[in-house]
Order: C-alpha cells, then sequence, then structure tokens
C-alpha cells in the first residue's frame, strides 16, 4: 500500500508484493544458469559439429543474460522485503529495479529467437541431449515471458492513470478536496470507477441477456462497489494481510476474554423448553430449505449413493403430476427434493425452478407431518442470484402498524415481492388451504433463500396471523431496525458459528475496511512475514502475533489519513476514516444506513476446544443471540464452511440427536402430526 507507480500510472500491485514471486524466478533462474554452465562446461573445446559456432554465442550469452537477471532479481527481492506496508520509504529504488528487470527482457527475447533459429536450421549433426537442452531454454522463456505477460494483464488497474501531483504550497500529503478542482477530479476518478466496475460485471456475466433489468442490476451493483473502494488505495495482498492480522487479533482477544457465565436453565424452564422446541422445528425444516437447491446439494451430499438414487428418476416424465416452470427439463431437481423430503408427488402443489435476476425457485408443499402448507425458497446457485445478492441497497417497504423506518435489501424485497405475487395472485396459497384448511403457513429457505423467505413472510403476515418463518443463514443486511424488532414475533433465524453472510452489511464492510486499514498502517512486519505467519496459523494454528507496532509515538489523528496512490490524498469528511483510533464499532460508518438479520436469532456454535483432530467428534450448543451480536466480521477459516447449508443442517441433526431432551421430530410424540 499504496499501488506502485511506474511506466506513468499505477499499478494493482505494491512494491512490497515482488517477495514471493521474485524468489520463485530467482530460484528458476538460478537452476537454469546452474543447468547452463555444466553444459557449456560439457562442450566446451567440443563445438565442432554443424552450428557449433552458433551454439557456443548462444550459451555465453545466455549466461551473461541469465546472470544479469539474477543480479536484477536478487535487488527485487531483497528491496521488496524492506520496510512496511504503510512505511514504503525503503522500497524507493523499486521502480528503478522494475525498469532495469523489464529492460532485460529484451536480450533475452533475442536469445530465445536466437535458441528457436539454431534448433531449428542449425542443430543437425549436434548431441540430441545437447538440442533438448537448448530446446528447453528456449520452451522456458517463452514460457516465462508468457506468464510476465499474463501477470501484466492480471495487475493492470484501469483506473491506475497518473493523479495530478499537488502544488508547491500543498503539504505532502494532504489535499483541499473542497475546491472546484479537486471536487471535479473526485467526481471524475469516481465516475470512471463505476464505468470499471460495471465493465468487469458485464465480463464476468457475458453469458447472462443483456436485457433492461441485468443493466440496470450492473448499475447499480458497480455504483455499490465504486462507492466501496474509492476511499482507499489497498493493492489485494494488503486486503490479505489485514485478514491475517485481524485473525489473529480477534483470536488473542477472545482467547483473553473471561469465560462467559453460562445460565443453566432446568429442562421445565419457559426459555429451556422454547429454545428446544424451536430446535426441533428448525431442525425439520431445514431439511426443505436444504431440498430447495435441487440435485447439486443432493449429490454433493451424498456424493456415493446420489447418482444412484436419481438415476431412476431423472428424465422421467411426470408432467401431468405436478408444474414446472423451467430449469428442470430432465426432472433431477425434482427428484433430489422427493429424496431430501420424503413427501410424495402428490404433496406439491406447485415447483418452480424458474430463475431469473430477483426472480428465484421456490415450492409449495403439504408437510403433514407438521400440519403445514410449507413454501421453501432456494438460496444463491447462479449467478443471476448473485446479482440479487449484491443488490444491497436500501428499498422502501412500508408494513402496516410497523412504527419506524421501514427499508430491507433491494434484491431480496424484490424476489420476495416475485414470489408473493405468485402464491397470491395465481391462487397458489388458496389451492395449498383447499386441500388442508387447518394446516399452518411455514416459509423457510437459507442464505439468499433465508432473507427472501423472512421478507416474504413479513409481506405475508397480515393475511396468515399465525405464520411462522425459519430463516438459515440469512444475510445481515436485510431489514431495517423497526422490520427487524416486528419480525421478532414469527421469524426464527439459525446462525451457525462464524457465517460470514450473516455478519454481512455495507457498514460491517465499511467496519472491515477501516479495521484493516489500521492494523496493516499500525503494524511493523514486512508483508511477507504478515503472509508467510499467516498462512502457517491458518494451517498449523499456534499462539497470535503480538502485533507490535512503529507508530505508537505517532499522533492518532494521523492514522486517520487514507493512502492514495504514491501520495497521501484526504478525502475529507469519508465515513471510513474520521478516526482510526476510535472504537471499532460500524456506527461511525454512518453513510448507509443500518440493516439487521431477521427475528430471533439461534446462534450455534461447537461446544469444546477451537482446534481438533479432523476425525474427532464435533459437539455443538444453541442459545439465544441478539442481532448486535452480528455487527462486526469475525474472520476464520471457517466464515465460509459455516455457511454451507449441509453444515447447518449437519449442525442441527447433531442438537437433535445428542440433546437429552426429545428434539428429533420423529420422538417428539406418539402423534405423526405434531403442528408447528
Amino acid at each position: 500500500m499504496p499501488g506502485m507507480v511506474v511506466f506513468g500510472r499505477r499499478w494493482g500491485i505494491a512494491s512490497d508484493d515482488l517477495v514471493f514471486p521474485g524468489s520463485f524466478e530467482l530460484l528458476l533462474r538460478v537452476v537454469w544458469w546452474i543447468g547452463t554452465v555444466v553444459l557449456f562446461t560439457h562442450h566446451k573445446g567440443h563445438f565442432g559439429c554443424s552450428g557449433g559456432g552458433v551454439l557456443h554465442s548462444y550459451l555465453v550469452g545466455l549466461l551473461a543474460v541469465l546472470g544479469l537477471i539474477i543480479l536484477s532479481l536478487c535487488a527485487i527481492v531483497y528491496v521488496s522485503a524492506q520496510g512496511t506496508i504503510a512505511n514504503p520509504g525503503r522500497r524507493r529504488a523499486m521502480p528503478a529495479l522494475v525498469y532495469l528487470r523489464a529492460l532485460l527482457y529484451v536480450p533475452e527475447l533475442v536469445w530465445a529467437c536466437l535458441g528457436a533459429v539454431w534448433v531449428s536450421d542449425d542443430s543437425r549433426g549436434c548431441d540430441p541431449a545437447t538440442v533438448g537442452a537448448v530446446i528447453t531454454a528456449v520452451v522456458t522463456s517463452w514460457v516465462i515471458l508468457m506468464f510476465t505477460g499474463l501477470g501484466v494483464v492480471f495487475v493492470f488497474d484501469p483506473m491506475g492513470s497518473p493523479r495530478p501531483q499537488p502544488g508547491p504550497l500543498e503539504p505532502l500529503g494532504v489535499r483541499d478536496m473542497e475546491s472546484g478542482g479537486g471536487t471535479q477530479f473526485l467526481s471524475t476518478a469516481r465516475s470512471l470507477a463505476t464505468r470499471v466496475w460495471e465493465c468487469r460485471l458485464r465480463l464476468l456475466c457475458c453469458c447472462l441477456p443483456q436485457d433492461e433489468s441485468h443493466r440496470a442490476a450492473f448499475s447499480s451493483i458497480s455504483q455499490l462497489f465504486s462507492d466501496f473502494f474509492s476511499d482507499t488505495d489497498l493493492v489485494p495482498s494488503d486486503i490479505a494481510a489485514g485478514l491475517a492480522l485481524l485473525h489473529q487479533e480477534q483470536d488473542k482477544m477472545e482467547r483473553s476474554r473471561d469465560p462467559e457465565d453460562v445460565v443453566g436453565h432446568s429442562p421445565s424452564s419457559p426459555i429451556e423448553q422454547d429454545l428446544q422446541t424451536e430446535l426441533e422445528k428448525a431442525a425439520h425444516c431445514m431439511q426443505f430449505a436444504a431440498a430447495a437447491y435441487g440435485w447439486p446439494l443432493y449429490v454433493y451430499s451424498n456424493l456415493f449413493t446420489a447418482p444412484c438414487k436419481l438415476s431412476g428418476d431423472c428424465c422421467r416424465s411426470r408432467a401431468a403430476e405436478y408444474d414446472i416452470i423451467g430449469g428442470d427439463h430432465l426432472g433431477c431437481h425434482f427428484s433430489s427434493i422427493l429424496q431430501t423430503t420424503g413427501l410424495q408427488y402428490r404433496d406439491f402443489i406447485y415447483v418452480s425452478f424458474h430463475n431469473q435476476i430477483y426472480e428465484i425457485p421456490f415450492f409449495v408443499a403439504l408437510d403433514h407431518k407438521r400440519e403445514a402448507v410449507l413454501v421453501a425458497v432456494r438460496g444463491t446457485l447462479s449467478l443471476k442470484d448473485v446479482l440479487t445478492d449484491l443488490s444491497a441497497e436500501c428499498e422502501n417497504l412500508q408494513v402496516e402498524g410497523v412504527s419506524g423506518a421501514c427499508y430491507a435489501h433491494k434484491g431480496m424485497c424484490q424476489a420476495a415481492g416475485y414470489i408473493y405475487k405468485k402464491l397470491i395472485n395465481d391462487g397458489i396459497l388458496s389451492q395449498a388451504f383447499s386441500i388442508a384448511p387447518e394446516y399452518k403457513l411455514v416459509v423457510t429457505g437459507h442464505s439468499l433463500g433465508a432473507g427472501t423467505a423472512a421478507l416474504l413472510a413479513i409481506l405475508l403476515r397480515s393475511s396468515f396471523p399465525t405464520l411462522r418463518c425459519y430463516s438459515f443463514s440469512p444475510p445481515g443486511g436485510l431489514l431495517s431496525k423497526a422490520l427487524a424488532d416486528y419480525s421478532k414475533d414469527f421469524i426464527v433465524s439459525v446462525v451457525l458459528g462464524k457465517d460470514l453472510v450473516p455478519r454481512l452489511s455495507i457498514p460491517n464492510m465499511e467496519d472491515l475496511k477501516r479495521r484493516i486499514l489500521k492494523i496493516v498502517t499500525n503494524c511493523n512486519k514486512p508483508k511477507y512475514r504478515i503472509l508467510l505467519r499467516g498462512c502457517w496459523y491458518e494451517l498449523f494454528g499456534g499462539d497470535p502475533d503480538d502485533f507490535p507496532t512503529e507508530m505508537e509515538s505517532r499522533r492518532e489523528e494521523q492514522l486517520g489519513q487514507p493512502l492514495l496512490g504514491e501520495e497521501s490524498l484526504v478525502i475529507r469528511h469519508t465515513s471510513s476514516y474520521q478516526s482510526l483510533a476510535s472504537d471499532d464499532s460500524p456506527a461511525h460508518a454512518a453513510a448507509h444506513l443500518p440493516l439487521f438479520p431477521p427475528g430471533r436469532i439461534l446462534h450455534i456454535t461447537e461446544d469444546g476446544p477451537r482446534r481438533r483432530s479432523c476425525f474427532s467428534q464435533v459437539r455443538y450448543r444453541a442459545d439465544w443471540s441478539s442481532e448486535m451480536a452480528f455487527r462486526s466480521i469475525l474472520i476464520s477459516p471457517r466464515m465460509l464452511v459455516d455457511h454451507m447449508p449441509d453444515a447447518v443442517l449437519r449442525a442441527l441433526n447433531s442438537l437433535c440427536s445428542d440433546s437429552p431432551f426429545s428434539l428429533c421430530p420423529s420422538s417428539t410424540s406418539n402423534n405423526p402430526h405434531a403442528p408447528m
């Protein structure tokens, strides 16, 4: 940090990012140079074959070029390892070394061409081993040149054009962005950033139709991304180093924290009974939320048995027995739903695999075991779903009887509106309750499906007062505070461990960005050591680092200045940098409306040591939690694993089977139709 400026522009790589690639190339070049010396020594005085003179010149020139490259790489690796992330002063010579290394590609290219010419024209009569060695050297040269070109493309920053330098009277690192010229520059930079992000999204989603809805989604998402990254100049390796440091810092704080006092409840207490009841219902509903993913999750969860079970059902025509809207031409999705839920064909009222942006698959079924009409909404499984996830700006959602500001996640709000219209306008729920009028309505889903199910439940609440919703791993940036409080009467959210998604919201991401900037600014270790230590800690554990700093004597407010380009460009009044020394709370990121997970939150955590063997038995515990416990992103290797639907289902089933009380649906009572 910041991005290195060479060849008249800023690149997406910092001057301390060349330690690992430089060391790898240095090792390769040294081995290559030694092999060339051995080859030259073996043939010294014996270049009598056809083209021997050219071979002699090629080997001598190759040794010289490789020697110069090795020296330049040694200098690059040494200089790149100096200093710290936020203090690049000791790496001032890096641009000159990069220019020197780039200049050495010219003779290397010439010698690669010379070697290719010798192999094709003048190698007749020479030792086959020698010809093979020269071919290897030529191919290696071209491979290195090709990967260098790919690396240049990879680190190219479309927004890296030179920034205007500060005037002579301006202090280094500070520029008044409130002036007319500064405002125009900032506006132009943000407009360019938005266009770049939009181009990236279009390239990533090139297989999707470029209609009006997709263009609108690309535009809003690119605006969100450009705003988020507009006030920092962190390269990807800076973010990786910051995450590694944050993980160790969080673990260190967790270990030093006093053990929490756990208030025990007797099996007959109302709190314990409520927890056990909700766990039982959640374990049952999670089967339907997982089933909504169709055959991909079913095959992933049953690698050895799923292909055999599905092979007999796929491609079989059952069009007369259920209504399917697109996306399941072979019937594999529906067959996996049958296998997962254990329901019969006649139990399904409506099944839709139609998938577009803001329009996600769902099914409606009669759950006779729980006497419920159950609506299950699928989570993220396609690029269209990802676009729905990333449409994270707020949208008004007025609900009768709710006082206070009512707004929600735009993408999921529109997806819930789509399903609501299907259920009500198409008479799907009316058909279901005409078959089972005494049943209650239950809505469930996981991830994207959880957020959509929660919003759908809010929309349906006025028409179905007894409605219940079970939301598994819902997004943290879903509901305003008023709607989150309102939903606690009928929505239960289930969160596993350190799952990232229930902690994911724009204010939380701003807070994470601010914490990353603060910790990499304070750390006095070079980046390569941070990354090596971070990889070792993630793989093998150990004690967290001590995070010594080199800036304790500096004024705290100086840490609030972001670094942009090769100069510190302070964009005044940005939410992320008003006070890096202040309390790590997303409350400082007031530029974005706060959003919360829905309903009451049931938090499942692993009970036992933090690190265990791969084959040890995992035990879980479940407790009621507050939405404020999810106002900060936790860095952990399990932050993505804990979000997977099979992991959530496995944890719930484990809680059911391990509980000393009757948690499993099959053992709740002798009545197989226990109501939700």
